[in-house]
């Protein structure tokens, strides 16, 4: 008998729901001692049974519910089926995408797991302590139905919370030593799957970088927060004037040049320009600089609920910095991948940036995560990218 979790009086609703969280304030008592990455029976205050969950008494999280069918065995062949799922709603979504997310964790039903695919190669993340109880396990499932060359585990902070130590290393295979060469859309881009950020490549902007790129013709664009380049190289493609690189991190830029020099654009056609963003746009705006299409798509600035406001005047400050930037009737396309900022707060953040801009603002499309990072109903928290095309006058 496994053990288990009875929650308190009147706060079953959310597993009733299926949603997969379970905070530790909603918890009466634990039954049995069960392990961290445990799973366990979750039962309503009259005994009910709710779902199986996978335990963490360490997290503010303290339970994940991943399986709300009371009488299926969860075993080596449930995860493999649930992981082999996962797959093939990739292969049905996007069938001849080289590179793409094959595991969102919660949105797939596999609690805490990130795999990445770059060609013959799997980038896995285990961000929760059930994800890495079932590594080994994963680790063989991936490697029996994929195939890969190598499978490499890439470190995220947010084991911390789980109460994980760093993991980062080789699991399976071997990886090259040089950054490996993908394809999007027709073009290619070097991935660096050992020290690039995230996993390598922000693969969620895919779709973005293709329905923006028709906007940028003709146009002098800034790719502020550029990483590897990748929105400039779609820029360059749809006939963008020039392109400004702008990031802080040397190694990115050199790989944006290496990215732009791949993809055959002439060195005049774009520039690098390591500095930090903030004091970058400041110097331009006191300079009188300006843009006919700026592309904002910043690191996270938010991780936590306690830092939600600091972080809204950063994204206030930066998105009030750039429309300053730009020319009459140019176009911002301005991201937020903080989960913690959702869709609405952070149009309003860029209304009231816009106010005190003295800018007139339209939004011409929204943006969010491409289709390998789907949104499952029953949990809106894994809809963390979200972005604006605004006209502005």
């Amino acid at each position: 008998m496994r053990p288990g979790l009875v929650l308190r009086p009147d706060r079953d609703r959310s597993v009733r729901r299926r949603h997969p969280w379970i905070f530790s304030g909603a918890i009466a008592r634990v039954e049995g001692r069960p392990a961290a990455g445990a799973v366990v029976d979750v039962r309503a205050a009259d005994g009910t049974w709710l779902a199986a969950a996978e335990f963490n008494p360490v997290s503010q999280i303290r339970a994940r519910a991943f399986c709300w069918e009371p009488d299926r065995p969860i075993d080596a062949t449930f995860w493999r089926e649930r992981l082999q799922a996962s797959i093939a709603r990739r292969q049905r979504l996007l069938p001849h995408r080289e590179a793409c997310r094959l595991v969102f964790a919660e949105s797939d039903g596999l609690p805490g797991l990130i795999v990445d695919r770059y060609g013959r190669y799997l980038v896995l993340q285990t961000l929760t302590a059930g994800a890495e109880a079932r590594k080994t396990q994963t680790v063989a499932d991936l490697v029996s139905l994929l195939d890969p060359l190598g499978i490499w585990q890439r470190d995220d902070p947010v084991r911390r919370k789980e109460g994980l130590p760093p993991a980062e290393g080789l699991l399976y295979g071997a990886l090259p030593a040089e950054p490996i060469v993908i394809g999007e859309h027709g073009h290619r881009f070097l991935v660096d799957l050992r020290r690039g950020q995230k996993t390598g490549f922000y693969l969620d902007q895919a779709e973005n970088r293709a329905l923006l790129a028709p906007y940028c013709a003709g146009a002098e664009v800034l790719n502020a927060f550029s990483y590897t380049g990748a929105f400039a190289v779609y820029a360059l493609a749809a006939g963008a004037r020039h392109v400004v690189n702008l990031d802080s991190s040397a190694e990115a830029l050199a790989l944006a040049a290496a990215n732009l020099q791949l993809n055959g654009f002439a060195a005049t056609r774009w520039t690098n320009l390591e500095a930090d963003v903030f004091v970058q746009l400041r110097r331009w705006r006191e300079e009188g600089r300006q843009f006919d299409l700026i592309i904002l798509d910043p690191p996270k600035f938010v991780t936590a609920p306690e830092h939600l406001e600091r972080a809204t005047r950063g994204y206030k400050d930066i998105n009030w910095l750039a429309l300053r930037l730009l020319r009459p009737g140019g176009l911002l396309a301005t991201f937020s991948c903080s989960g913690l900022v959702d869709r609405d707060l952070f149009q309003k953040i860029v209304f009231a940036a816009a106010l005190d801009a003295g800018r007139e603002v339209r939004i011409v499309t929204h943006f969010g995560q491409a289709p390998d990072h789907p949104v499952l109903l029953t949990f809106p928290e894994a809809a963390y990218l979200k972005g604006l095309l605004c006209h502005v006058e």
